[in-house]
C-alpha cells in the first residue's frame, strides 16, 4: 500500500513538471485557454538588451509552428506572455521599444490604432506579465498585471503587433527563435 502511495505522488510530481516550461526561472503553463479555446505553448524565448535580461516570451498557439508568417498572418486564436525578468523597465522603455519594432516589422500599421496600445503600456517591474491576446471577432487586447487596459479590433492590427515579435527586425533572435520552439 504504501509503495503504491509513493509512486502515485511521484506520478503526480512528474505530471506537475511536465505540464510545465521553465526558462531564466519563468515557468509558464503547457497550456492555456483563451476564450473558449486550449492554446498550447509554443516555445519560450528571452529578450536580452546588452546583456540585461528584460523579460521571457512565451508564444500560445491552437497548434505548435515554427513559421514566423504563419503565427502573423492566421486569424486564430494567439497569445504572447511577456514575464519581466529584470527589477524595472519603463513605460518609455517600453513604448519605444514597441514603436521601434512597428517600425521595422509593420511600418504600415494604423497609426490611431498604435497610439491607442501605446496609451495603455505602464512600467513593468520584476515577476509582472505584459499578455498580448488576440481572438478572432475580438480584437487585440493588452492586459497588464492581469488586468485588461485596451482591446483594438480587427485582424490587421493584431498582424502588425505580432510581426513586433515575429517579423524580420524582432527585439532580438533568440526570442523570436524561442518562441518559435526553434531553440
Amino acid at each position: 500500500m504504501r509503495k503504491a502511495l509513493v509512486a502515485c505522488v511521484f506520478v503526480s510530481v512528474l505530471t506537475v513538471v511536465l505540464a510545465a516550461a521553465t526558462l531564466a526561472d519563468v515557468t509558464l503553463p503547457d497550456t492555456i485557454t483563451v476564450g473558449n479555446q486550449t492554446l498550447v505553448l509554443n516555445g519560450m524565448g528571452l529578450r536580452s538588451k546588452m546583456f540585461i535580461k528584460v523579460y521571457v516570451g512565451g508564444l500560445y498557439l491552437e497548434k505548435k509552428t515554427n513559421d514566423a508568417a504563419a503565427v502573423i498572418q492566421s486569424d486564430s486564436p494567439k497569445r504572447v506572455v511577456l514575464q519581466f525578468i529584470y527589477g524595472e523597465v519603463t513605460r518609455e522603455q517600453m513604448v519605444e521599444a514597441f514603436e521601434d519594432g512597428f517600425k521595422g516589422n509593420a511600418p504600415n500599421a494604423p497609426k490611431a490604432q498604435v497610439q491607442q496600445l501605446l496609451g495603455a503600456i505602464e512600467t513593468m517591474k520584476k515577476g509582472e506579465q505584459m499578455v498580448v491576446t488576440y481572438l478572432p471577432g475580438t480584437g487585440t487586447t493588452l492586459s497588464l498585471r492581469g488586468k485588461d487596459k485596451v482591446t483594438i479590433p480587427g485582424l490587421p492590427f493584431a498582424q502588425a503587433v505580432f510581426s513586433v515579435w515575429f517579423g524580420p527586425k524582432p527585439p532580438s533572435g533568440d526570442l523570436k527563435s524561442g518562441m518559435l520552439g526553434k531553440k
